[in-house]
């Protein structure tokens, strides 16, 4: 069966907002950075500070229209042999972990995650390449689904 075929479950739309508050405070930091290093330069000219305070408003716009989009995008499917992982917008990335590699199954929740009841799910298995992060699920859902995925990863071990 195809992934396309498939149902697929959603992160919580909540989750947009710990995105989009990341993100601005990552601009925040770069923003800092540059006016310092203009202020240090001293130069007089003011086209610069403007041109670099425009340039931040619109990455803060394109960044909040686009982070309700990105999360809408993050998807998983369990399937009978392993798990499927789907995010991105243009360039969609699609992971299939088989249950019998799963090393690692670690739900992790930073502030801003706890204070909207969400939890970070975090896959790790023999390969880096297939190391997977599924971001914004309730808490609930995020236990129940490690201690399912274990369960299926113990009954499927291969060669491990």
């Amino acid at each position: 069966m195809r992934s396309s075929d498939q149902q697929w479950n959603r992160v919580s739309p909540k989750y947009a907002w710990v995105d989009l508050l990341s993100n601005v405070l990552i601009a925040m930091l770069i923003g800092v950075g540059v006016g310092a290093v203009l202020v240090l330069r001293r130069e007089e000219a003011m086209l610069i500070p403007l041109i670099v305070g425009g340039a931040v408003v619109l990455g803060f716009f394109v960044n909040g229209v686009l982070a309700f989009r990105r999360v809408r995008a993050i998807g998983y499917v369990l399937r009978a042999d392993d798990l499927l992982f789907r995010r991105g917008i243009m360039f969609e990335r699609v992971i299939a972990v088989p249950y019998g590699r799963l090393q690692l199954v670690d739900v992790t929740r930073g502030p801003l995650l706890r204070a909207l009841g969400l939890a970070k799910l975090k896959f790790v298995t023999a390969s880096i390449a297939t190391g997977v992060n599924l971001p914004g699920l309730p808490l609930d859902e995020a236990e129940e689904l490690r201690d399912r995925l274990v369960e299926l990863a113990e009954t499927r071990r291969s060669g491990l």
